[in-house]
């Protein structure tokens, strides 16, 4: 949590709930200004998330208020985090996940609701950390497109909110026992293993395995994203003109639709079978030649990808590809 002379005051905000919902959502006067006030969301220590499983398995997010002008900026924060704030979560058909049952609950009993007023000077932020699974039904392995609404001055004047980033959540079908396609972590940790110090070939070999096997965190292990989305002219040029922030969600938004097999059939086309063929390198650049069979009902077809590698800080990463038909067989 990152705070820089931010002052806290404890206030009690009187009863909650149903009562204050019939109030008309009208702005009056002497309304805070929030516009130089914005709100980020990103994941906190990323891991592999699974339906239900609240306790074992937390989507865990990392907030972060802004204030990005030069006036002080105060806004309400209630103890109880439900009462400041929402999560939505969409398919890619747009269909929204329902809340919990928890916080229709406590917005719709009678309570007093805890809060405290901070205070930002300009440049600073106030951060906190809170779990999704809290807030909305996660019950469906898919990919969902997560955003965050924010009430500085509370759910009661819900209609003044700040309105975050989106991310792209990823959710895995709930492993068994015997399952063989877990992604190890390390020990002690939720931290997904990290790339290791292995060579072109074995990049190769295991981001292939990782994609007939459907485990995501694996296949992009080693993937350059950002090389792979400059292939596509129109999004490069766009890319290149965008913020940091919307660069990041162009690489979320480009590996979700590689996931959804909307873009980029080749290189995320599941074969059958593969065969090594030829690994060339230097210190720095390389490609490595490999035979991929793909099984149809009533053939198989043979295809030569070329994957072109290249290394960073002893990593070597999948920046670009060639694809050459070799016929049915």
């Amino acid at each position: 949590m990152k705070i820089r002379k931010i002052t806290l005051i404890i206030a009690v905000l009187s009863i909650f709930g149903q009562t204050l919902f019939g109030q008309a959502t009208t702005v009056e006067s002497g309304v805070r200004d929030f516009s130089d006030a914005s709100v980020s969301i990103k994941y906190y220590n990323r891991s592999i998330y699974y339906p239900g499983m609240n306790d074992d398995n937390p989507i865990n997010v990392h907030i972060t208020i802004k204030n990005n002008g030069t006036e002080t900026l105060r806004f309400k924060l209630a103890d109880d985090r439900a009462f400041s704030l929402d999560f939505y979560a969409y398919t890619v058909k747009n269909s929204k996940l329902e809340q919990t049952d928890s916080v229709i609950e406590k917005r719709t009993t009678n309570r007093t609701v805890y809060f405290r007023e901070i205070a930002l000077e300009g440049g600073e932020e106030y951060s906190f950390i809170e779990n999704v699974k809290d807030y909305i039904k996660v019950t469906d392995p898919s990919v969902y497109y997560l955003e965050l609404s924010f009430y500085p001055e509370l759910y009661k004047s819900k209609y003044i909110k700040l309105d975050s980033n989106r991310l792209t959540l990823e959710i895995r079908p709930s492993p068994s026992a015997a399952s063989s396609v877990y992604v190890p972590v390390k020990d002690g940790s939720s931290e997904i293993l990290k790339p290791q110090e292995i060579g072109p070939d074995k990049v190769v070999e295991q981001t292939i395995i990782a994609r007939q096997k459907s485990l995501w965190d694996q296949y992009f292990l080693y993937m350059d994203v950002e090389s792979l989305l400059k292939r596509n002219s129109a999004l490069s040029k766009k890319y290149v003109t965008v913020s940091a922030e919307e660069r990041a969600r162009m690489i979320e938004s480009f590996k979700a639709d590689l996931m959804q097999s909307r873009i980029e059939n080749d290189i995320i086309a599941v074969p059958e079978k593969f065969e090594i063929e030829k690994t060339t390198y230097s210190p720095t650049e390389g490609s490595v030649v490999v035979i991929e069979w793909f099984k149809y009902p009533n053939f198989s077809e043979k295809k030569r990808y070329t994957y072109k590698v290249r290394q960073r800080e002893g990593i070597w990463n999948i920046y670009d590809y060639t694809v050459v038909n070799l016929g049915t067989e």
